[in-house]
């Protein structure tokens, strides 16, 4: 039960019952889906469908920006379970991404073979594609540009394992600094973002990697036990023969000090972040942007030196992630999220990890590229008695359901995923 994860942070229950009461709406407003085309309501039935953290900021975009981000989102998500789908030959596989790009405009093609949960995207491509051929030129440039660049490097990927750093760097372009050019541009392209932001290729893909990072490393355990290896050898290598090794329990202390290391490397692009961030302009476009980061970040500080990463599931709590969707609408708040998760990576720091001098100087420079210091930061915890806790604990409990229930009924149906 989600409010039962929050015990001991009274902001969240706080923020889950505003988010079950309908307070989200400030940040993610509610889609008219009536008055869209069929099609158009299919994508956008895909988008919640196949989205796990998007779905919600990509809907609360301005204008006609929210419909372009979507099908671009759709036609990634195609090309990532082409590039997933371990039941698809190389042979079959390899020329389908380098492709990919160009079935955007052909009116009937579609994939029914794919085993992988998101296959729909697929077999229902026609409906996107004809989406994707009814915005506007300049979106579709953008779109079709993308799409063809990483295919050519998910392919290039298929074929050899993720090495060196510098490589790992490279892969996570591909896969997701590609996606935050592209989204840069889209921004741009919308005129809801100053030119600028669409040229600075450098901060957009800082912004992708962070991400993707952060996912790789979270998903230590689901990706080797699927057979798929995207930590780079450069840095496991370093302590274990193999990668699936440091889930054994005798390879911990190995194993966190490669996880260690990792976490830090994605920690140098926060002040790209930071810097990106600091130039956006449109509200709908800073929600978008910030609320993954600043959920990244938190994810981040779960890992590290945590033994959860090579024995299941790491996952930041609902009421964690929704209070971090409400708070980071302005850049001072996002500097004081990423301070505050930074300095809890800071006190987990350990003497003796071999990666201590480097995270100290990233967190270091991310402390300064925030522009905060420690003492003027607001606290996002509040303290309140025992006594005072057990009670409220108590009435939250008893009041859950029956909140859940009316919110459920106040929703009404007309959300897309009653549909």
């Amino acid at each position: 039960m989600d409010i039962l994860k929050s015990l001991g942070h009274p902001e969240e229950i706080i923020n889950l019952f505003k988010f079950k009461m309908g307070a989200c709406r400030a940040v993610m407003p509610k889609l008219d889906y009536e008055s869209m085309s069929e099609s158009l309501r299919t994508c956008y039935l895909y988008l919640n469908q196949t989205s796990r953290s998007f779905a919600a900021v990509i809907q609360a975009l301005d204008g006609e920006l929210r419909h372009a981000v979507c099908i671009f989102y759709l036609v990634l998500r195609a090309l990532d379970t082409v590039e997933d789908d371990m039941s698809i030959p190389l042979d079959k596989k390899v020329p389908m991404l380098n492709d990919f790009h160009t079935y955007l405009y052909q009116d009937e093609w579609c994939f029914t073979e794919s085993q992988e949960k998101d296959r729909q995207v697929l077999e229902d491509f026609p409906t996107i594609s004809l989406e994707f051929r009814n915005l506007a030129q300049e979106y579709r440039d953008v779109i079709s540009d993308i799409c063809h660049r990483m295919g050519v490097g998910m392919a290039e990927f298929l074929e050899k394992k993720v090495g060196s750093m510098k490589e790992w760097d490279q892969y996570c372009h591909y896969v997701a600094g590609l996606v935050g050019i592209g989204l840069s541009q889209l921004f741009s392209a919308s005129q809801l973002e100053d030119p600028e932001v669409g040229r600075d290729t450098e901060l957009a893909n800082s912004m992708g990697l962070f991400l993707q990072k952060t996912n790789i490393i979270r998903d230590y355990l689901e990706d080797t036990q699927e057979g798929r290896a995207f930590w780079p050898q450069e840095a496991w290598s370093q302590f274990a023969g193999r990668l699936e090794d440091l889930a054994h329990p005798e390879k911990l202390e190995s194993a966190l000090s490669c996880l260690n290391l990792l976490v830090t490397d994605a920690l140098r692009h926060v002040p790209d972040v930071i810097a990106y961030l600091s130039r956006l302009r449109n509200q709908s476009v800073f929600n978008f942007c910030a609320i993954p980061q600043v959920m990244a970040i938190a994810t981040l500080s779960t890992c590290y030196n945590n033994p959860m990463v090579f024995q299941g599931v790491v996952k930041i709590r609902k009421g964690q992630a929704v209070t971090l969707m409400m708070e980071a609408t302005n850049m001072r708040a996002v500097q004081t999220i990423i301070a505050q998760y930074s300095q809890e990576i800071l006190q987990k720091v350990s003497l003796t990890d071999p990666s201590r001098e480097k995270t100290l100087h990233i967190l270091a420079v991310i402390r300064e590229k925030s522009a905060l210091s420690q003492s003027s930061l607001p606290s996002r915890t509040h303290h309140l008695s025992p006594m005072y806790l057990s009670a409220a604990m108590l009435l939250a409990a008893l009041s859950w359901q029956y909140l859940s229930t009316t919110a459920a009924q106040a929703q009404g149906t007309g959300d897309m995923q009653g549909q």
